[in-house]
């Protein structure tokens, strides 16, 4: 065992060791003209504890009287020094003769330790280590313990419950303050009379957790004014009351303890009096979110309240929603936040936080209920948008022949009601001229872009292009488009060739079918960059008699390439009777600024 410090410097002794029973403080010995006190032997440098030879009654002796010596309550241990090659017969069984030497068991060290419980003494008989613990006239636990040889090495952890002289008693953290008012205090000692010696401190507390002893008082300072301590600077405020006892070690009876102030505001997110959020939407959608914010206390917020709104993505962005202040609060007064969240940047699972007078803008109570947290479940745009492509108002066929002039109409359509399609980058066409070179076009004159405009119930974007192709060829249009969320028009983009011939022709006319029983319709192709300002279709008899005559504006749409005619002649003259059975020859008759139109093919 190494008890304190030192060991011991004597072989075949006694070593006892004490604790004061109060603080734990280690009793300690001294040299004196050779000796230790209290008759012990010379002590060890650190004078931490007493030795005692024990090969003798008189030796034993003076250990009695060293532990009769000892204050009550002092914890004394007890362990034997021993030295294998010294041979001792002075074990147990001598030791309980001591008390017919001098007459009585309270002179007798086998008889004392038995009393304080040392139980394992009796199997002291031969040169074997030991240690017992135990408290003077007290009936506290004791340990023992005895080793097997003399050789056996034996320890002990001896957990000692000791009571400090001195001792602090903290209060909880008081406020935040508008201002301080009093502090109150009663309390009685434990014993009379007493050395009880008690202080207190005032400590005040900034909002940044720094701490500074305002005041110190005595215990005659029972009511004190602390309205001199500015609530501005120090908004929080503990106690803390030192006590001393240098007699018993008992603590101060503290019946109470009391601050007097005028508390700051507290308002709470008062989510069962109103809150509106829709937690489930589609990308895109504004959605209003609107909660209720209570002054839930008896103090006015001075100044206007300050509110932050956020909501955090999936991927831990931070998107920051703009919100008025809200008006100072009366007591019991309640003000709705309100805002609009934008969902067209967010996808996925999110959390809309709220922030009610952040940072202690203005002082509070507490914080904690001025936040709240919900999630927003937003569906991602993940649908295609149509991609739609016409020359002159028509769809037309790889290879076709266009106008050199042509109208062409690109129409980009989303299913999303809330993403328009606004922004002139969504839509990117070239146009490959038959030379092979590309060709990119820029808004202007020639290409002009028309934003959707969801209030029309449709979220379509389109370009007019009006270009010019003055060679005659082969041309490729290419048109890509997508939308807001970068969703493409498929997963090619739209490629279309077609053929420019600039010279003004018309092919033969035909009709289709012929012969015909109910109607038939007519197939021709015009050229150029324009439809003829006539064109005529007379249906002749084969004597050359003229029996109808088909006008343009009878034909319906007519336009530069390809056209079968949305009308259809039904076999009846012009004044609508029906024709006779047989063979009918028809002719075409067109002019272009006053000019007949060559043939085409």
């Amino acid at each position: 065992v190494y008890p304190v410090s030192d060991w011991g410097n004597s072989f075949n002794t006694l070593q006892l060791v004490v604790l004061d029973g109060i603080t734990g403080t280690v009793r300690k010995n001294a040299l004196q003209n050779g000796t230790g006190l209290y008759e012990s032997s010379a002590p060890a440098p650190r004078f931490n504890q007493f030795q005692f030879p024990f090969n003798s009654a008189t030796d034993r002796r003076k250990v009695v009287r060293f532990i009769n010596a000892m204050p009550a309550n002092s914890i004394i241990i007890m362990y034997n020094l021993l030295l294998n090659s010294t041979v001792t017969n002075q074990f147990a069984p001598v030791w309980a003769t001591d008390a017919t030497t001098f007459g009585s068991t309270d002179s007798s060290l086998y008889h004392v330790l038995k009393n304080y419980g040392f139980s394992m003494l009796d199997q002291f008989t031969s040169n074997k280590p030991f240690i017992f613990k135990f408290t003077k006239n007290s009936p506290a636990a004791t340990y023992q313990q005895i080793g097997l040889s003399a050789t056996q090495i034996i320890t002990a952890t001896l957990p000692l419950t000791i009571t400090r002289v001195n001792g602090l008693i903290t209060s909880p953290v008081f406020g935040p303050a508008n201002e301080w008012k009093y502090f109150h205090w009663g309390g009685a000692p434990k014993e009379s009379p007493t050395k009880d010696s008690i202080r207190y401190k005032i400590i005040g507390i900034t909002n940044s957790g720094n701490e500074t002893v305002i005041m110190n008082l005595d215990s005659s300072s029972k009511h004190v004014d602390i309205s001199s301590i500015d609530a501005n600077q120090y908004p929080y405020v503990k106690l803390q009351m030192e006590q001393y006892d240098s007699l018993k070690g008992t603590p101060y009876e503290l019946d109470y303890w009391r601050l007097n102030y005028l508390p700051v505001p507290e308002g709470a997110v008062a989510t069962n009096l109103f809150f509106n959020m829709t937690d489930s939407v589609t990308q895109g959608e504004q959605v209003p979110f609107e909660v209720a914010f209570k002054n839930i206390s008896q103090v006015a917020f001075s100044d206007s309240i300050k509110v932050d709104l956020k909501v955090i993505d999936e991927a831990n962005g931070t998107h920051i929603i703009s919100v008025p202040k809200l008006k100072p609060l009366q007591p019991n007064d309640t003000a709705i936040i309100r805002a609009l969240i934008d969902t067209r940047t967010l996808s996925g699972i999110n959390t809309v936080a709220l922030d009610v007078n952040p940072n202690q803008d203005q002082p509070e109570q507490l914080h904690y209920n001025n936040v709240l947290y919900a999630d927003l479940l937003v569906s991602a745009d993940k649908f295609n948008p149509l991609l739609d492509v016409t020359f002159d108002a028509v769809h037309i066929l790889n290879r076709d022949i266009v106008s050199s002039k042509p109208n062409v109409l690109i129409k980009l359509k989303d299913e999303s009601r809330f993403l328009a399609l606004q922004d002139t980058s969504l839509i990117k066409l070239q146009v490959r001229y038959p030379d092979q070179t590309l060709h990119n076009y820029n808004f202007g004159d020639t290409m002009q872009f028309i934003p959707a405009d969801l209030s029309s119930g449709e979220n379509t974007a389109s370009i007019e292009f009006r270009p010019y192709f003055p060679d005659d060829g082969e041309y490729e249009l290419m048109v890509s488009g997508k939308d807001v969320n970068g969703n493409q028009a498929g997963y090619l983009n739209y490629r279309v060739l077609f053929n420019v011939i600039n010279k003004p022709m018309i092919s033969n006319l035909l009709n289709y079918p012929n012969p015909f029983t109910t109607s038939t319709a007519f197939v021709f192709t015009i050229t150029g960059s324009q439809v003829p300002q006539n064109l005529r279709i007379q249906i002749l008899t084969i004597t050359g008699k003229v029996v109808k005559e088909i006008t343009k504006d009878e034909l319906g749409s007519v336009h530069v390439g390809n056209n079968i005619t949305d009308y259809k002649w039904d076999g009846t003259d012009m004044y609508g009777q029906k024709l006779a059975n047989g063979v009918y020859l028809y002719r075409v008759i067109t002019n272009l600024n006053g000019k007949k139109l060559d043939k085409y093919g």
